[in-house]
């Protein structure tokens, strides 16, 4: 079994392990889920701090996060590097729980949630856009931000690659039970053409 088998193995699994533990409240409502590219799973709070230390976020500058699900990614841009943040979640349920959470966190007026399908998101303001979709998503993602992505903006991706790129970094992460993940740090060509 490849690689990318066995981590698509994983998160379904995560996701279908999480969904049993957690009481039908906590759950978000699957139906919000019929066009997604990728099951909501949360990533570790080390992965989030060494995403965005990859990133190298300067302030003011305007961050992204494609399924920002609970919205843990975007709340610690705008608390530890102090800049905008937008997280574009699919499922109503968790983009209110993102606003609620970066509410709790104080950061409510550096944050904002779009609730919808990210792949009808402009996404053109970005200095830096993190991930955590499987490969097949970041393949059917790569011509949006292909499209909107001025040159020299970062892409942080967790765990999966981005096909027909080519990552300036890579860093290791430890994971559950051994697995160790990968953070790809991509930044986009002046030759894309848009």
């Amino acid at each position: 079994m490849s690689l990318a088998a066995i981590r698509s193995a994983t998160i379904i699994s995560a996701f279908l392990f999480a969904s049993s533990v957690c009481s039908q409240a906590q759950q978000p409502n699957l139906s919000d889920f019929k066009n997604n590219l990728a099951p909501y799973v949360v990533a570790p709070e080390h992965a989030v701090d060494k995403m965005l230390e990859m990133a190298n976020l300067k302030p003011g500058e305007t961050l992204y996060d494609l399924g920002c699900g609970d919205g843990r990614i975007i709340i610690a841009a705008a608390k530890r590097y102090k800049v905008k943040a937008v997280g574009v979640e699919i499922s109503e349920q968790l983009a209110r729980k993102a606003v609620e959470n970066a509410r709790k966190a104080g950061v409510e007026n550096d944050v904002k949630v779009i609730h919808q399908d990210f792949m009808r998101t402009d996404l053109s303001d970005a200095n830096v856009v993190t991930l955590y979709l499987a490969t097949t998503a970041n393949d059917t993602l790569r011509p949006n931000l292909e499209r909107y992505l001025r040159p020299k903006t970062r892409v942080v991706s967790y765990d999966y690659p981005i096909p027909g790129w080519k990552a300036i970094e890579t860093r290791e992460s430890p994971g559950h039970s051994g697995i160790t993940h990968t953070i790809y740090l991509y930044e986009v060509p002046d030759s894309i053409k848009k």
